[in-house]
Parts: structure tokens; C-alpha cells; sequence
């Protein structure tokens, strides 16, 4: 799914700032894998995201998607290979259109664009379908301005705006880092929803160890530009709360 080969992502060279923010970084993400990355801050985990996103361009090394060279393919190229959803639940939706509306340009975002995408009940309903899974009890409200909704409601409708077409890897970047833990807590079991019954490629940012112990089946830790540890499947399964904590 993703293989990322001796990247290194150096910001300022040759100046005074200089900052080495990735050194030679070689790892394999395979289909279905939802995986956890921790890290302080400053560790290299957003540049990461950034090189696989296309909003950054490694110093050296390559990028593969679906065996697929993507090293300097550019970010709008890879849309409908790479979904991100950030910390800021803003980020991801249109204030002051309506759900309805917000779904549409999602619908969009890879296709030709055509008046007729989403002007139709069939769409209307597929998106109503789509949002009572959540069970947030939105699905007839969709003419209600996204504005209006909570951080967590928001963030729910833009996990499932990420998905409305077949992508391959879904980034998510501190998604709860601004939500109360109930609505974290939603989004997470979403997310791992999405995983065990899309087989979604996720990797996810967090920096709530109790968290990267209970969700993924992988878990990555970085510091300072490098990986560090990388548990995978049973042996994460193993590891208790208090290692996540020694670790740091």
C-alpha cells in the first residue's frame, strides 16, 4: 500500500536554521493497516504526513503508492489516493454551507466538476444513509449550516466526507486534540469502524497514549526525525499502558 524508502526531509539547508526534520525514514504500510504513530512534538510525525500528503517533497528518498512512484507527483494529484483530516474540525467543512451542500464538494473534490453531482434524491439519500450510521440523529438536518454543529458532529461528517470515494490511505492528524473526550471517543470508534469493515488504510496521529494502546493494530513511535519503535499486531496486543509511558 505504502512503502516509503530511505526518506530524509531537511527544511533551511545549508543556512543558519537548518532544521533535519526526517533522516532516512524506510517503512512498508500495508492494505487495511490502521496505525497509531506517537511522538513529542517537534519528532517529524506532521512532515511524515506532509510527504505522504504531497504538501511536502522529500530532500532525498521515494515515495510509493500501490507500487506507484508519488515522490513529486503533486498534492491535488494524489486526492484520490491520500484523504487528510486535521485537529481543527474547521478545517475539514464549509461554515456556512449547509451538510448537504459540504458533502457535495466532497463528492466533488476528485471528479469532473458538473452541476448535476449531488443535485438529485439519490444522492440526498445516499448521503442521509451514509450520515445516520453515525448515529448522531443528523440525517434530517442535512440543509442545516455546518457551522452550526458541534466540533465533534463536524469532525464525524468530515471523517465520512474523507471517504465518499474509493482512497487508498486516510491521514488523521490529531483529530480529537480539540474535542471533549466523549465526541474523541466517537471519532475513534469511527475510525476503527471504518477499518475493521472498509479494510480504510489509516494512520493516525495522537498524543494520548491511552489511546495509541487501545485503538490500531500497529503503533509507530518517532523521535527526533526518526522511527524508533514500530510494534506491530501481537506484540502490541502485549504492550500494557505503563510501557507506552516509560517509553517517554
Amino acid at each position: 500500500m505504502i512503502e516509503i524508502q530511505h526518506i530524509s526531509k531537511t527544511f533551511n539547508k545549508g543556512k543558519e536554521d537548518e532544521v533535519k526534520a526526517l533522516t532516512d525514514i524506510s517503512i512498508t504500510i500495508n492494505k487495511g493497516e490502521f496505525v497509531l504513530i506517537i511522538g513529542s512534538n517537534g519528532s517529524g510525525k506532521s512532515t511524515f504526513f506532509n510527504i505522504i500528503q504531497g504538501t511536502e517533497h522529500p530532500t532525498l528518498g521515494k515515495v510509493f503508492i500501490n507500487k506507484n512512484d508519488i515522490t513529486n507527483l503533486e498534492e491535488f494529484k494524489r486526492s484520490k489516493l491520500v484523504s487528510r483530516i486535521f485537529q481543527n474540525p474547521g478545517h475539514g467543512t464549509a461554515p456556512d454551507l449547509s451538510i448537504g451542500e459540504n458533502f457535495r464538494l466532497a463528492a466533488l473534490r476528485t471528479k469532473s466538476k458538473t452541476l448535476q453531482i449531488g443535485n438529485n434524491k439519490e444522492f440526498k439519500k445516499l448521503i442521509k444513509d451514509k450520515i445516520a450510521s453515525l448515529g448522531m440523529g443528523l440525517e434530517n438536518k442535512i440543509d442545516q449550516p455546518m457551522g452550526s454543529l458541534s466540533g465533534g458532529q463536524r469532525q464525524a461528517l468530515t471523517l465520512l466526507m474523507s471517504v465518499m470515494d474509493d482512497t487508498n490511505v486516510l491521514l488523521m492528524d490529531e483529530p480529537t486534540a480539540a474535542l471533549d473526550p466523549k465526541s474523541a471517543q466517537i471519532i475513534l470508534q469511527i475510525a476503527d469502524k471504518m477499518n475493521k469493515e472498509m479494510g480504510l488504510t489509516i494512520l493516525l496521529v495522537t498524543h494520548s497514549l491511552r489511546d495509541a494502546h487501545q485503538y490500531g493494530n500497529r503503533l509507530l513511535q518517532f523521535k527526533e526525525g526518526a522511527i524508533v519503535r514500530d510494534i506491530k499486531s501481537s506484540e502490541k496486543l502485549n504492550l500494557t499502558l505503563p510501557d507506552l509511558y516509560n517509553w517517554f
